[in-house]
């Protein structure tokens, strides 16, 4: 059974920072891509940060080039999101995803960023 739980959300002024965590079980971690997507109050879901399998190729939305990071550790099977420079429009229910089986989705971590 594929398990994502995402760790590490909470309330963080704005040009702070914040380390998501996603642990994964279920499937070979480090055989299979994985993301960091939010969802915002009334907007769609959309990519945030992605990271395939074995070369770690990395692409992020353009919004937080420079100051996201998605590293993952194949030996704990663990994802993360650094997030940094944090702003009021990044607030959202951030999810982890995989791939794997067609696609898998954590339950969220919710992320607000506000003075």
């Amino acid at each position: 059974q594929v398990q994502l739980v995402e760790s590490g959300g909470g309330l963080v002024q704005p040009g702070g920072s914040l380390r998501l965590s996603c642990a994964a079980s279920g499937f070979i971690f480090s055989m299979y891509a994985m993301g960091w997507y939010r969802q915002a109050p009334g907007k769609e879901r959309e990519l945030v940060a992605h990271v395939v399998s074995l070369n770690g190729l990395t692409n992020y939305k353009d919004s937080v080039k420079g100051r996201f990071t998605i590293p993952r550790d194949d030996a704990k099977s663990s994802l993360y999101l650094q997030m940094t420079s944090l702003k009021p429009e990044d607030t959202a229910v951030y999810y982890c995803w995989t791939n794997y089986g067609g696609g898998h989705w954590g339950q969220g971590t919710q992320v607000t960023v506000s003075s």
